[in-house]
């Protein structure tokens, strides 16, 4: 009995421990799901819904990645609230910080005449106290110093940037600059559009290779005298030679007329101060308009003197037509002179004066003048303009020329000095003007000089080119320029290709990109890109595999975005060896790429080359030695003037130049070509001997005027 009931208090006490273990699993459970789940219901409700949540009896774990410390903080802090802070068990992560990025550093400078300001965010290491002391010295006033610094290194062009920042500051005295690794952008004002051109030349002389510069130097509006407008219809093309106006509003009326009347799609027009009526725009459409109705001719408006001249083409009916009905239409201030060009009749030619301005400022002048008082001024003009050591002139006296002649030849050569090469021809009737300039507006500037010096009624001709390699404005490398900058890479590194092959090897491919980038403004330049190989093999082999190797640098040079327009490659496979082939070192030398300058785009005939070219488009007789001898390329032998003094010289019928002669025939020995000259007698030195010889034709014949490339078209068309 008694052992009975011990077994079954122990029964009860393990089924009572069983139903315990039951019990306490069954809460347990029950208890960690409906922590997890109101937690989970939480944090979802409050945007949390990356946390993950885990209940182990009263402890509550989270885990996951916060985007920050703070997200971190709020979404343990929701499960503390739900549960309670003691049961939450923190172990969510947080995203790694990323590493700090370098500010953009920029600096602003301000330079006026109250003094210089700086602005901006630089690198600490940056040493800018060298550069703030060397502003302050720019200006008697305090300079202003408002510079902050960051902790991180020079971004990769800073310097430079910098350096050009500070030579445009010293070149700008009114100016803002506001200067990055990567631009430098200029804002500043000029006392005149001279000064303006003046700063842009200089800062283009400074600028960093690769640096991006962004220029706005305004001016004020420049005073216009006189105040012209010439436009032009010429073989069924329209133009303006020059173009002024008074306001926005009268430009656009202008230019809009120009554009109905044929001219191209963006014809420029000069605003300035001068206008010499408030009409101005209204006589300039109106005159355009006309024009336009007779289809050929030029139209010059000089302040308030308009000239309408007509193409020969025109019929007289029309003339007159149009005539009448521009007279009626223009403002009553302005005066109108209207010519038709007559028609060409027999004659033996107008008597003619020329200039041939050279590129190396060489000037040549032909033709004819009244007499020695005329022609020492104008040769004293000619060389106060072109330089003493550049004037060449061979004229000869007549004393029927026209009145003024000797002011329009003066005008004539002060348009030709507007000029950096070309040619003038003055004729009674005509004066004409043509050649490069690397001046957008001289051909603006040669009509109003032209305009104002020979006076109302009077017919110029203005065909000029502009080059953008003559402005000195662009900053562009000349030719030779370009040569150097490749001479220099390829004489440090040369070019190498794989054995047998035009393919790039090592290094090679890293010299063309530099070479590209050298050569990157260099435009329309006619360089060679020479292959060359040693003498290996058989000859015609090198010779093409040198063609090859040539037309692949040149080709890769094309696809690296350099000009190669006016480029070649040519192979010379062996034939111009650098060294010996015999040994290794010398073959390896003699397998290169070399550039050679094949014709400058500028370069044009010297002198002497034009006056060879214009005595052999007479008779083809030789120049005398005194201007085409071996001895010196120059016009002007050393020590000595080619022409003598006033009637030591005159001109043959074909065009030589021969001293003076007696009344009595001089022997053929006396006369030769190859003869040295004989000089002058006493006498007859005192007397005017600039007269053409008997026999000497008339006009165009007599050898002083023959057509040359640069003037031959510069005379108006003749009426059929």
């Amino acid at each position: 009995m008694q052992r009975r009931k011990a077994l079954l208090t122990l029964a009860a006490f393990l089924f009572a421990a069983a139903f315990s273990l039951v019990m306490a699993t069954f809460v347990g459970g029950a208890l960690e799901s409906r922590s997890e789940r109101h937690s989970l219901r939480a944090l979802n409700a409050a945007g949390f819904d990356w946390v993950e949540v885990s209940a182990d009896g009263l402890l509550v774990t989270l885990t996951g990645t916060a985007p920050t410390e703070a997200i971190r903080f709020r979404a343990a802090k929701v499960v503390a609230d739900t549960v309670g802070a003691s049961r939450v068990i923190d172990q969510i992560e947080v995203t790694p910080a990323r590493a700090l990025t370098a500010p953009h550093f920029s600096l602003e400078l301000l330079r006026n005449d109250d003094g210089v300001s700086i602005i901006g965010l630089v690198p600490t290491a940056w040493e800018g106290e060298a550069f703030v002391t060397a502003a302050d010295s720019l200006s008697e006033q305090d300079l202003t110093n408002m510079i902050e610094t960051a902790d991180f290194p020079p971004p990769e062009g800073w310097d430079p940037a910098i350096a050009f920042g500070f030579e445009a500051l010293k070149t700008l005295p009114r100016s803002k600059i506001s200067i990055s690794a990567t631009q430098v952008k200029i804002t500043a004002i000029a006392d005149s559009p001279d000064q303006k051109a003046g700063f842009e030349r200089a800062l283009n002389r400074v600028r960093p290779r690769g640096l991006n510069v962004v220029t706005e130097i305004s001016a004020p509006r420049p005073v216009i005298t006189p105040f012209t407008l010439r436009f032009v219809i010429e073989d069924g093309k329209a133009r303006f030679d020059a173009c002024a106006a008074d306001t926005e509003r009268a430009r656009a009326r202008i230019l809009t007329a120009a554009r109905q009347a044929g001219a191209e799609d963006n014809p420029s027009c000069v605003i300035g101060l001068g206008t010499p009526s408030p009409s101005w725009a209204d006589a300039a459409v109106q005159s355009i308009g006309a024009l336009a109705k007779l289809g050929a001719g030029s139209v010059t408006i000089s302040d308030v003197d308009l000239t309408l001249i007509a193409d020969s083409t025109v019929l007289q009916s029309e003339f007159d037509r149009v005539v009448g009905e521009l007279t009626t239409a223009l403002p009553d201030v302005f005066s109108l002179k209207a010519t038709l060009t007559p028609r060409e009749q027999a004659s033996t030619g107008p008597a003619q004066f020329t200039g041939i301005l050279a590129a190396d400022g060489k000037l040549q002048l032909r033709g004819r003048l009244a007499d020695d008082r005329m022609k020492t001024v104008v040769e004293a003009y000619a060389r106060a303009r072109f330089g003493a050591e550049n004037v060449y002139i061979a004229t000869r006296q007549e004393d029927t020329l026209p009145q003024g002649w000797g002011l329009r030849v003066l005008a004539g050569l002060a348009a030709l000095s507007e000029l950096n090469s070309g040619g003038l021809l003055v004729e009674p009737d005509l004066v004409a003007v043509k050649g490069e300039t690397g001046s957008q507006g001289a051909r603006a500037e040669i009509s109003r000089l032209l305009s104002n010096r020979l006076g109302q009624g009077a017919e110029f001709r203005v065909d000029v080119t502009y080059n953008e390699r003559l402005d000195p404005t662009r900053g562009l490398p000349s030719a030779h320029d370009c040569l150097k900058f490749a001479e220099n890479i390829l004489g440090a590194r040369q070019i190498k290709f794989a054995p047998g092959s035009k393919q790039l090897e090592g290094d090679s491919l890293k010299i063309v990109e530099d070479m590209a980038a050298a050569l990157k403004d260099c435009r329309e330049v006619q360089l060679e890109i020479g292959g060359h190989t040693d003498s290996q093999g058989r000859a015609e082999s090198n010779l093409a595999l040198s063609q090859e190797r040539a037309d692949a640098v040149l080709e890769k040079l094309a696809e690296l975005g350099t000009d190669v327009s006016e480029m070649s490659a040519r192979g010379y496979g062996a034939s111009q060896p650098l060294a010996d082939n015999g040994t290794e070192a010398g073959r390896d030398a003699n397998r290169r790429i070399a550039v050679k300058l094949l014709n400058e785009i500028e370069t044009r005939p010297s002198l002497r080359d034009l006056l060879r070219e214009l005595e052999q488009e007479d008779d083809g007789e030789a120049l005398p030695d005194a201007i085409t001898g071996d001895e010196t390329d120059d016009l002007i032998p050393e020590g000595e003037e080619p022409m003598g003094e006033a009637g030591d010289l005159e001109v043959g019928s074909d065009g030589e130049v021969t001293p003076a002669e007696e009344e009595e025939p001089a022997s053929p020995a006396e006369t030769s070509v190859d003869a040295e000259p004989a000089p002058a007698p006493e006498e007859t030195a005192q007397e005017p001997a600039d007269t053409a010889p008997e026999t000497a034709p008339e006009a165009v014949d007599d050898g002083l005027w023959t057509p040359h490339p640069e003037v031959e078209n510069l005379r108006p068309r003749p009426r059929q």
